[in-house]
Order: structure tokens, then sequence, then C-alpha cells
């Protein structure tokens, strides 16, 4: 199989504003965690899709098709398909790298807006991120870390446990965390998550190890937002790096959230984003805001 069927959803269908498109994480996550976008569906249609082996999405044990420039053209297709031919981007984590390499790669039209939520953007400088995280945790969750890299036994329920106190402090800080971010987790294909990334969010091993777009930020042309939390895995200090290569950027550091501002600071990130999303069409000279 070279190809498959994608599930998608759009909620505020009819209404007239620009419709946002939705790019959830992982590699090989869903859509589930983004359910608080549904709230901007009282003035544009918001889509959620989950990409090819994910989620609602068709499966496969075909390797060769978790690739970067094939999830892209997914996305390419997709819009094709839906006849959405001016839309809001955002992408959430790997959802952001997939975002700006497509708008780097493809070069598309009717990009009204580009969203860059918690980006990676460079797995090097993630890692290194990560790894000064890790200098903070307690010494036994660093040890049980550096025995599993050493001896690649990531399996044992001393590396997920470890991994999980790593999350809570990075990924999200909500105690218990929401249903929906739980439902995403529950359903992560690990086949692709693993192929592409690694073993945890912080020990990469995956095809994207080596990825990096940094260089090409530059070439990023629409007004973008990036965002991050104070604690995020997408550190403040890189998403700032990244923003400063980007000529209509803007930055929002949510001060009480890490790696999903969506849900740690759900009406504080919707009015961030909100604000945005009008400004860039009134930028446009195209805005319908009602």
């Amino acid at each position: 199989m070279t190809s498959g069927r994608i599930w998608y959803k759009e909620v505020g269908v009819g209404r007239k504003n620009v419709p946002l498109v939705a790019l959830h994480g992982g590699p090989g996550s869903t859509h589930d965690a983004l359910e608080p976008l549904e709230a901007l569906a009282v003035e544009r249609p918001v889509l959620f899709y989950d990409q090819l082996g994910c989620g609602n999405s068709e499966k496969s044990d075909d390797n060769s098709l978790w690739d970067i420039d094939r999830y892209t053209e997914e996305l390419a297709q997709l819009r094709q398909k839906l006849k959405l031919e001016r839309i809001h981007l955002l992408g959430h984590s790997w959802g952001a790298t997939l975002a700006a390499h497509y708008v780097i790669t493809k070069r598309p039209k009717g990009i009204a807006s580009l969203t860059l939520s918690s980006p990676l953007l460079s797995a090097p400088i993630w890692g290194q991120d990560q790894a000064r995280y890790l200098l903070k945790m307690p010494r036994e969750v660093q040890r049980i870390v550096k025995e599993a890299e050493i001896s690649g036994d990531f399996a044992n329920e001393d590396y997920r446990k470890a991994a999980m106190k790593y999350y809570k402090k990075h990924l999200c800080r909500l105690d218990p965390w929401p249903e929906c971010l739980r439902r995403s987790f529950s359903k992560l294909a690990v086949n692709i998550y693993e192929y592409m990334w690694g073993p945890s969010e912080f020990t990469i091993t995956g095809t994207l190890k080596e990825y990096d777009c940094t260089e090409k930020l530059n070439e990023i042309r629409v007004p973008t937002l990036f965002t991050c939390g104070k604690y995020d895995e997408a550190t403040p200090r890189s998403t700032r790096v990244f923003s400063r290569r980007v000529a209509e950027a803007e930055l929002a550091v949510f001060a009480k959230s890490s790696h999903t501002s969506f849900l740690e600071q759900t009406n504080e990130y919707l009015k961030v984003l909100r604000s945005f999303l009008r400004r860039s069409e009134r930028r446009s000279g195209k805005s319908s805001i009602r």
C-alpha cells in the first residue's frame, strides 16, 4: 500500500470566516488532544484530521509511509480534495514540524496565517533542551534514563515510569490529565512514533533525528504565531530563536503551561490565537469577521 484513507472532522461548517486546519502532534498521535480548538468554531470552520496510520485513519505496517514529505503531500491532497483554497494553518509539536515543512517546501498559496504551537523545528536543538531538563530531574530518573540509553532496553517499567514523571513536568502539568489527552495517548501509533522519533520525548533514535529547518525559516512569508509554555519541551529560549528568523512573527509564552498550553491555559491560549487569526485576516484586507 502506498496510500490510504484519511479520517477528518470539520466543526463550524457554514461559517464564512477563513477556516483553521489543525495538525496534531506525535508523530503517531491523534487529533483528540486538540479538542479545545473546537471553541473557535463559533466564528470559523475548524478542520481536524488524523494523519495516515494514526487514530481513526487507515493503518499500515509499511514503514516507507512514515516520511515527512509524504505527510506533507497528504496535507496538500487533503486541501485539494476539500477545496480549502484559503486557510489558517496550525500545527502542534510534530504538527508544527509538518506545517513549517509544508509552507517551506510546497510554497502553497492561500495560507492566511501559520501558527507553530510548541514547535519541533530542530531535532538536535530539541535533544539538547531535553538533556538540560533531565539534569534537573531527580537523580533516580536520570539514572534509569541513562541505563536504558546504554542498554537499549526502553521497554522496561522503570523507564516508562521515569518518562511519565518527565511528561508531568514538561508535557502536561495538569493533574489529572484531561480526558482528551489521555484518549490521544491511548491511541498512539507506537510503531510510527518509535520509527520516526524514538522511545520517548527525550530519547531520539528515529528518522527525524537529524531534522532541522532552522536555516529555512526565513523562507516563511506569512504572518506566523509561535507559542509555547514556560516549562515546555519546546523551550521558550529555542522558540524565541526560531521566531526571530520569520519576518512576520509573533511569540506568546504561557506562564503556567508546559507542552500543551491549549489544555493547561485554555482560555488564555484561545484568546491569543483568536486575536492573531483576526489580525492576520485584517492585514491581508480580506477579513470577514462579523
